[in-house]
């Protein structure tokens, strides 16, 4: 019932979102009003705060690098496979690839770690990793669709950083950490209350999402078929966290490790994919559908995982 509790608010919130969508509550442009509050506020807010928080010391070892050869191993076959597989245009193969490896490391994350692996400590990496390597590769990747001969302009490219708040929040939290700086209460006040409207906005706007029938800005006109959402639930659910064990068992992980990078790998997709979809218009579709399906199967993931290695 431990890892169940932790999955509910997810299910629920996401379940609302729906409901006041379909009952016309929120009006037709929730999804996307909700999502780019997110983007541009409340996330850059909670990452900022974070990393500002979260020492670096943690950042190396094999544990990491385990749990990073699983990540780039599927993201990377999603990002390939999303084309020559299921036809998805580039705009759309960093989505897929983010869909199949980026797991929810926060909101859920955090409470499964408490209760399978008893601290957050490894969870804490698992969280610089994304935020500070595969994120920027995404979004560098999203950006670059934004010229029409698909060219990767290094000006625009370097420019990244001030103009994505997502990547420019990480960068100051971990600037702050490294310097050993803490916001003084006037001011991480605010940005506490701004950071908490992150996790529960992104569910609703991923719930208003579902209900929303009209094709968004870039989107294509063919859906995420049951062949896409079973590819990428099996890369995400299964294939990552098998790299990973077989990883940290070449490694010569101990078993505690070892139960740490299984378990990380196999939590769901995050809502963060849906949420950066949403924000340049491409790959919805299989996003919010990804975050879905994994979320609502990843605990018999999670569960053999902590049964066997536990």
């Amino acid at each position: 019932m431990s890892l169940v509790s932790a999955f509910v608010p997810i299910w629920i919130l996401t379940a609302v979102g729906y409901a006041a969508c379909r009952w016309g509550l929120l009006g037709e442009a929730a999804a996307s009003v909700l999502g780019r509050f997110v983007f541009h506020l409340a996330m850059p807010a909670a990452l900022f705060l974070a990393l500002s928080r979260m020492p670096l010391s943690g950042f190396a070892g094999r544990s990491l690098l385990a749990f990073a050869v699983s990540t780039v191993a599927v993201v990377g076959f999603g990002w390939a496979g999303a084309s020559r597989l299921f036809g998805r245009g580039p705009g759309e193969r960093p989505i897929w690839g983010m869909a199949a490896g980026y797991v929810n490391s926060a909101n859920l994350g955090i409470p499964i770690a408490t209760q399978v692996l008893g601290d957050v400590s490894f969870l804490a990496v698992v969280v610089l990793l994304q935020v500070l390597v595969v994120a920027p590769v995404i979004l560098v990747a999203l950006d670059r669709r934004s010229d029409p001969a698909g060219r990767i302009r290094v000006r625009r490219i370097a420019s990244l950083p001030v103009r994505n708040p997502v990547i420019l929040a990480s960068l100051l939290g971990v600037a702050c950490s490294a310097a050993g700086l803490r916001l003084p209460s006037a001011a991480a006040a605010p940005l506490t209350l701004l950071a908490g409207a992150a996790v529960p906005a992104a569910l609703v706007a991923l719930g208003a999402s579902l209900h929303r029938t009209a094709p968004s800005r870039a989107e294509p006109a063919e859906p995420a078929g049951a062949a896409e959402l079973t590819a990428v639930s099996a890369l995400k659910l299964v294939a990552q966290p098998v790299i990973a064990y077989a990883a940290g068992l070449a490694l010569h992980l101990s078993a505690p490790q070892l139960l740490a990078v299984v378990v990380c790998a196999g939590l769901p997709t995050a809502q963060n994919t849906f949420i950066f979809a949403q924000e340049y218009g491409v790959g919805e579709a299989v996003a919010n559908r990804a975050v879905v399906v994994t979320t609502t199967l990843s605990l018999a993931t999670l569960a053999v995982a902590a049964t066997l290695l536990g």
